[in-house]
């Protein structure tokens, strides 16, 4: 009785073997979700099924890659090196003491004809060859919050080297990637009479108005010992120093070109432009190659082939295996196994019997 009797009021405390099991169970309340029983699409591949899919990706592709190709094959492009020609005879087999040497005139002229008909607006671009823009090291040389701030001015710790001045002073904008700035130019006349180069819209908006910031000018900028390359004008606002933007947007392979303005006006075919370039971008101390590039665009873009035939070539490839099996099918049949002997045809719930 006494027993029963302090089992009894002992805090009701249930130790038996039945509530320790429901205290050690994991298993989940049932639900269709957690055992995967919700409706669900199951296809069978049958042939009709895969010869439809091959003939429809064909059937599609290739007329999107013919036109592709059509476009591209219809922009007018015209791709000029000038690095070499601009060099003058007597400094053929020293370049490097031409472009180093600031008392050495840098201005050359060169021709360019026009093949075809190119309508307006022409897209100005420089090329560079064996530029890695995407070094590590490169990349990271340069401060996004003292472009977008003048507030951050001094946060300059990921610049190294192009960080600070000598006696410490910030250096706006700071770092390797601004300081390499391209900083040949070029001018463009026909017959005598000056092509404008307009460098509106060559910039991403969104670069301009959240990257950087109207009220940050440069300062410090280019005043070392070494200078990397183009200067800046310290009145402008690094939000209107397009060439700047353009150029600090990295390219992710070492030969890129870069928009440089756009000429506002038709070339006719069998034009003769003549080009004054101020040959001053250092690319002979590591190999690389400068070219200028007039180019029109399409509804794609620029002239670019390779979209095209990959299309068709994708496009052909299902026509190919469509055939195929049709072939296959036609005089090597397989029958199909019966879809009702699948699990979930025989028991659509899920449920175990």
């Amino acid at each position: 009785m006494i027993g029963e009797a302090t089992s009894s009021s002992g805090g009701g405390k249930d130790d038996s073997p039945a509530a320790v099991s429901a205290k050690k169970n994991k298993k989940p309340n049932y639900s269709r979700f957690t055992q995967q029983e919700l409706p669900a699409c199951k296809p069978i591949l049958t042939p009709g099924w895969v010869i439809t899919s091959f003939i429809v990706v064909g059937v599609v592709f290739i007329p999107i890659g013919l036109a592709s190709l059509y476009a591209s094959e219809h922009v007018v492009e015209i791709v000029e090196r000038y690095d070499k020609d601009c060099i003058p005879p007597d400094y053929r087999n020293n370049s490097l003491h031409y472009i180093q040497t600031s008392e050495i005139n840098k201005t050359c002229t060169m021709t360019i004809n026009v093949p075809k008909h190119m309508k307006s607006p022409v897209f100005i671009y420089y090329e560079l060859d064996n530029f890695y823009q995407n070094h590590r090291r490169y990349v990271k040389s340069r401060s996004d919050k003292q472009l977008r701030s003048k507030a951050s001015e001094g946060v300059t710790e990921t610049c190294k080297p192009e960080a600070v001045t000598s006696n410490g002073q910030p250096i706006v904008p700071c770092g390797l990637v601004a300081w390499s700035l391209f900083n040949d130019t070029y001018r463009f006349s026909v017959k005598k009479e000056v092509l404008d180069v307009s460098k509106k819209n060559i910039a991403w908006k969104s670069d301009q108005e959240h990257k950087f910031g109207s009220d940050v000018y440069p300062k410090n900028f280019q005043s070392g010992s070494l200078i990397g390359g183009g200067k800046l004008d310290s009145s402008i606002p690094l939000s209107e120093q397009v060439d700047l933007i353009v150029w600090m947007r990295t390219a992710a392979l070492p030969n890129f070109r870069k928009l440089y303005g756009k000429i506002e006006k038709d070339l006719q075919a069998n034009t003769t432009i003549t080009v004054t370039i101020e040959n001053n971008y250092n690319t002979y101390s590591f190999g690389g190659k400068k070219k200028l590039v007039l180019s029109t665009t399409s509804w794609i873009g620029g002239k670019n082939s390779f979209l095209g035939r990959a299309y068709i070539a994708i496009g052909g490839l299902c026509l190919f295996l469509a055939v195929c099996f049709v072939f296959v099918y036609v005089f090597k049949p397989r029958p199909l196994g019966d879809p009702s002997y699948l699990s979930w045809n025989r028991n659509p719930s899920g449920q175990m019997n």
